[in-house]
C-alpha cells in the first residue's frame, strides 16, 4: 500500500463527517456539474464522476436526482470552489477545501476556527510545498487487468506508477495530475472501468508526529471546521494513528 492510500484510509472519516453532512456536500458538487455541463450523465464527465462518488457513500438514488434537479432551478446560488490554508494548534498544515455562494461569510466561519484553536491563516499557495495536490479515481478492478500495462497507458496523464488496490472492495486507486482529471477519466471509461469515484485530494509528503492530546485538540478543529456545511474536505500533514 502507497503512503496516499493509508494517508486517505485513515483520515476518510474525519474528513467526510456524518452521512446527512456527506450528501449536503456532494449536493453542492452536483449543483457545480450540472451548472457547468448541463443534467445529462451521459454527457457530463464531472457529473457522472461526483455520481459515482455518491453511489460510493451510499447517497439513495432519489437524493441524486433531487440534487441535479434542484441545480436547474432558476434560484438556485452559484457555487465557488475556494480553498484556505494555515497552520493549527502544534504546527499541524491544514489545507480547508470548501464550495461556497458567500466567501465572505465563508472565510470568516473558517478564520474562526482557526483563532479558537489559536492557529493562524495563510496566505493561498502558502502550505504548496508540504502537499501534492492530486486527483484520484477508484474504479472495479477487472479480471486479468495488467496494472503495469494500464499505468504506462497512462503516463502522459501524470498518473503515479504508485497505485493502490482494495482486496475487500476489489478496487483501484490511481492518482494523477488534477490537471488532467478529463482525460484520465475519459480513458477509463472508453477502457469500460466501473467507475466508484473521482475527486481532488491534496497528500501531505511530509507527515507531522503528534500527542495523544496534541491530536485530540486538532480532531476537534477539524470536526469544527466540517460542521460547515460550506466546508467539503480538511487535510493535514498529522500523521494517521
Amino acid at each position: 500500500m502507497g503512503r496516499a492510500f493509508e494517508y486517505r484510509k485513515a483520515t476518510k472519516l474525519k474528513r467526510w463527517g456524518h452521512m446527512a453532512r456527506t450528501f449536503t456536500k456532494i449536493g453542492k458538487q452536483i449543483a457545480i456539474a450540472v451548472k457547468a455541463g448541463g443534467p445529462e450523465p451521459d454527457t457530463n464527465p464531472s457529473l457522472r464522476a461526483i455520481i459515482a462518488t455518491a453511489k460510493r457513500e451510499n447517497m439513495p438514488k432519489d437524493n441524486i436526482e433531487r440534487a441535479i434537479k434542484n441545480a436547474l432551478g432558476k434560484d438556485q446560488s452559484e457555487y465557488k470552489a475556494m480553498t484556505y490554508e494555515g497552520y493549527g494548534p502544534h504546527g499541524v498544515a491544514i489545507f480547508v477545501d470548501t464550495l461556497t455562494d458567500n466567501p465572505t461569510r465563508t472565510v470568516g466561519d473558517v478564520r474562526s476556527v482557526f483563532n479558537k484553536f489559536s492557529g493562524n491563516m495563510g496566505t493561498s499557495g502558502s502550505l504548496s510545498f508540504l502537499f501534492d495536490h492530486k486527483c484520484v479515481f477508484t474504479f472495479k478492478k477487472k479480471d486479468g487487468l495488467d496494472m503495469d500495462e494500464m499505468i504506462l497507458d497512462l503516463i502522459d496523464y501524470g498518473v503515479e506508477d504508485e497505485y493502490d488496490e482494495d482486496e475487500e472492495e476489489n478496487s483501484i486507486t490511481i492518482y494523477g495530475d488534477p490537471k488532467s482529471f478529463g482525460a484520465i477519466q475519459k480513458h477509463l471509461e472508453e477502457n469500460g472501468f466501473e467507475m466508484m469515484g473521482g475527486e481532488f485530494t491534496y497528500i501531505p509528503n511530509d507527515l507531522k508526529d503528534v500527542t495523544p492530546e496534541q491530536r485530540e485538540t486538532i480532531d476537534k478543529m477539524i470536526e469544527k471546521l466540517e460542521d460547515f456545511d460550506d466546508v467539503q474536505n480538511v487535510f493535514t500533514n498529522m500523521k494517521p494513528e
